[in-house]
């Protein structure tokens, strides 16, 4: 008689069940996050139904009032060369130096970097829709119209930067859904208080230090208080990587803010030239000082220190960055926002954390520093004379033709306490209304990307996003 031998284990013939190192917890581990990564996620209807109605309402938008140049007229010799080397300069800033700056959490890269992504695009095309039609409404002009120019990709990539900083106040514990809710009606109050300092108040602030930084700043922390303390900040932690991740955000944001600053800025009286000279000044010394009083008050490097304020110096300048201020002034700027923004880190953030949260400390990298910015503009417009700009200064300051230069200054001052106003008074609205009347989920899991992504359940090893999970498959082997 043959006997009935067992076929040899191929390839081929192996189950799941063989495949399985029972002495390795962690290989069954694998197979069963690839199991659960496979898994079928109800979709979440509300978050389909909020992007698309927002992107219908642009398409609209951009189909009946948006238009190009006149093709028919030879006149747009130059406007490329001129604007889009900066515009991809800021277009790195706002989708790689926002989005890398924000992955320090260690489980809410994708998040970060995602939500970077999806913002941007949304606020390019709601930001010129909302700038459009607010300008034209105030000014009697309707329906709104736009003839776009690349000017209008810059100032929507602006828009796209007060709303980033906004986020970044509440990173890690909103919704997707939640996001662009606050991105629809942030830009709306965007859009007022940029027409009311540019247009009523005739106020000059090239590089955004109010409108972008000092607005994206006070709403995003209006928006949070409404939102509330987390109870739960367990996993509002960093690893290495992650930091490191976060500084190669930090160092493109830190080599193209100059182009932020001035991308807007004219050629002919050598604004763009001293907006670059002093940005670059501003932030040497800012980086100079966060790293003196990082280890001053450490007696180490704080990372979040060198990833945020070293970038102060940037925003506090950008107000007067077209300006005659003097290098010396540029310097003082960068050092006083440096001291500012690390001391701010060190003994501000923990206080205002117990009634405000701020995840990512944007009151010490852009608020603070944003209202240096203000000030400093409006002490540099009050002491600009004739003797610095000879008879171009109506070219820097527009109102100087029926102003003097401290009424200029009040005008700048005026519009810097307007900006508070109105981004501490549209977050607390817009925070209600996303609160309580958007039929939202709220977030189960904070500062982790499991929500909302399809995720690596086992990374290095390790039980990474699976904690739970991983815990009771190893009690399940020990039983055995």
């Amino acid at each position: 008689m043959s006997e009935n031998k067992a076929a040899p284990k191929t390839i081929d013939n192996e189950s799941e069940e063989d495949l399985v190192d029972h002495s390795n917890p962690v290989e069954g581990l694998e197979i069963d996050a690839v199991a659960k990564h496979n898994e079928h996620h109800e979709p979440d209807k509300f978050f389909l139904g909020t992007l698309a109605l927002f992107q219908l309402i642009s398409f609209i938008f951009f189909a009946t009032s948006a238009s190009y140049a006149d093709a028919s007229v030879a006149d747009g010799a130059g406007t490329v060369s001129k604007y889009y080397a900066m515009f991809q300069d800021v277009n790195c800033m706002i989708f790689v130096g926002f989005g890398f700056l924000m992955t320090f959490l260690r489980k809410h890269m994708f998040n970060s970097l995602g939500m970077t992504f999806l913002i941007g695009v949304m606020a390019i095309q709601l930001g010129t829709l909302w700038n459009t039609v607010i300008h034209d409404l105030f000014q009697g002009h309707f329906p709104a119209h736009v003839d776009l120019t690349i000017t209008h990709m810059i100032t929507g990539n602006f828009a796209a930067g007060a709303v980033l900083i906004s986020y970044g106040a509440v990173l890690g514990r909103v919704t997707p859904t939640q996001i662009l809710w606050m991105l629809f009606f942030e830009l709306i109050f965007y859009a007022i208080n940029e027409y009311i300092g540019a247009v009523l108040f005739e106020a000059v602030d090239m590089g955004g230090s109010m409108f972008v930084h000092t607005f994206g700043a006070y709403f995003g922390l209006a928006f949070s208080y409404y939102i509330g303390v987390p109870r739960n900040t367990e996993e509002e932690v960093s690893v290495y990587h992650s930091d490191v991740f976060a500084m190669v955000g930090t160092l493109f944001l830190w080599m193209f803010w100059p182009s932020f600053n001035g991308a807007l800025a004219g050629e002919a009286l050598h604004q763009q030239e001293r907006v670059v000279i002093n940005t670059v000044l501003a932030l040497c010394a800012s980086c100079a000082w966060s790293f003196f009083f990082s280890h001053l008050y450490c007696g180490k490097f704080d990372m979040v220190h060198v990833q945020n304020a070293t970038l102060a110096g940037g925003v506090a300048v950008g107000s007067s960055s077209d300006l005659v201020i003097g290098p010396w002034s540029a310097l003082l700027i960068g050092l006083v926002a440096g001291f500012v923004s690390t001391t701010g880190y060190v003994y501000l953030t923990p206080k205002m954390n117990k009634v405000i949260y701020d995840v990512c400390g944007v009151h010490n990298l852009h608020g603070m520093p944003g209202v240096i910015g203000g000030v400093a503009g409006a002490i540099s417009a009050a002491a600009a004379s004739t003797s610095s700009y000879g008879e171009n200064i109506s070219e820097i300051f527009a109102a100087r033709a029926t102003r003097t230069a401290s009424e200029q200054g009040a005008f700048q001052a005026a519009t810097l306490a307007v900006t508070l106003l109105m981004s501490i008074g549209g977050g607390l609205i817009t925070g209600a209304i996303v609160k309580h009347l958007i039929p939202a989920h709220p977030k189960q899991h904070f500062y982790s990307d499991k929500d909302e992504w399809e995720v690596p359940l086992v990374e290095f090893g390790d039980g990474y996003f699976n904690d739970d999970d991983k815990t009771a498959f190893l009690e399940k082997e020990n039983k055995i």
